[in-house]
């Protein structure tokens, strides 16, 4: 029996589609997106978090457009951030007309719920003019009535039927640069939804647990949830819904994806849950490290292990490491291989320097590439 190997995520073939500049799907890298929660409107506080996340390392900026203040608004923001954004439109094909004028990237829509044909006609004719892509979002909180009434309640079929009916007008218009997502708030209702709708289509997915809950409970939800449908390689861009502010999610995202070897960015922290054997904190010393290494986007990975059980083998599988030892020295590792040793001295203040030390290398060797390439 031939096995394949454990690290090889061979993912789901699909369209490539662009957000902005940004491309998802067809190999592209898995984007990683959030939602503002200020008032649109309000263009100087969305704007600010929009730029929160951005440092965070988010790719894609989704903003509610509920009225028209704040579609108009979209004008005024666009230009001042870097990311593309989406504009999320419910049932208001206006808003959908003045978010593609006014410098969205991308549409959130379910093109069946915004009235008559001619409506979805010059909606799609807007995106086409501005040079939008779409996205249509099914949720199991807001399916169709008739298919409540076909299925009884939401089911990963009802869910992927009104995501077919909906590309279906948007294909009978023409229009093509879409990606879809059915998301619920239910991990086993979602992934089934998905591993459904990945088989019918081969348009780009937008991956989501929604409505996942809290910061800590959020993040179990989404991982379990969009860790399965990653894992299995479907998926092209995500967004982690937590009633936490949009960096929170952007965080949560990156983590998930460098769990899985699917994207890289900033320092991966590998450390152990402490025990008696530690020669030092590790809890209080790994929570400041990951808080003075939050500006660090090279991709690196950093072991810290509190005793000489497991932390040598760690640290020969990371760029840097530490590992605890006895009377107040600990051996440091750079490059998998023991370097030197660490006596009292502050262990947090040593590991900044190293990798900050070596991220300058690294960025500097990348540089030196791209030169040459050219």
């Amino acid at each position: 029996m031939s096995v394949r190997p454990y690290r090889d995520i061979q993912r789901r073939r699909s369209r490539r589609i662009h957000v902005g500049r940004v491309p998802v799907g067809d190999g592209a890298p898995i984007t990683v997106q959030t939602m503002t929660n200020t008032p649109t409107a309000d263009v100087a506080a969305t704007v600010a978090q929009i730029r929160r996340a951005e440092e965070a390392g988010a790719d894609i900026v989704r903003v509610s457009c509920p009225d028209a203040d704040s579609s108009a608004a979209l004008k005024q923001i666009v230009p001042q951030v870097s990311v593309p954004i989406v504009a999320d439109i419910h049932f208001h094909y206006r808003r959908a007309i003045e978010a593609a004028e006014n410098g969205a990237a991308c549409l959130r829509i379910n093109p069946g719920n915004i009235g008559s044909a001619d409506r979805v006609r010059e909606v799609v004719q807007a995106a086409k003019d501005h040079g939008c892509s779409m996205r249509i979002g099914v949720n199991a909180g807001s399916l169709e009535k008739h298919l409540l009434e076909k299925y009884g309640e939401p089911c990963p079929e009802a869910m992927v039927e009104s995501a077919l009916h909906h590309a279906r007008i948007l294909e009978d218009n023409d229009f093509h640069e879409f990606k879809i997502s059915v998301k619920a708030s239910d991990v086993f209702l979602a992934v089934a939804a998905y591993q459904g709708l990945a088989e019918a289509c081969d348009y780009p997915l937008h991956l989501g647990i929604t409505e996942a809950g809290a910061q800590r409970s959020g993040t179990v939800k989404s991982s379990v949830g969009m860790g399965m449908l990653l894992w299995a390689g479907i998926g092209d861009t995500i967004r982690v819904s937590l009633s936490a502010q949009p960096e929170e999610e952007v965080r949560v995202g990156f983590d998930i994806l460098k769990s899985l070897n699917l994207r890289h960015r900033g320092v991966n922290v590998i450390s152990c849950p402490s025990c008696a054997r530690q020669q030092f904190d590790v809890i209080e010393n790994v929570r400041l490290l990951e808080e003075r290494l939050a500006h660090i986007t090279t991709p690196m990975t950093v072991s810290v292990i509190g005793c000489v059980v497991n932390g040598p083998g760690e640290a020969r599988e990371t760029d840097i490491g530490i590992t605890g030892g006895g009377n107040g020295t600990h051996m440091v590792y750079i490059a998998g291989q023991p370097h030197h040793r660490l006596k009292n001295a502050s262990v947090v203040d040593h590991m900044v320097e190293l990798i900050e030390t070596k991220a300058a290398e690294i960025e500097a060797e990348m540089a030196a590439a791209a030169t040459a390439a050219e």
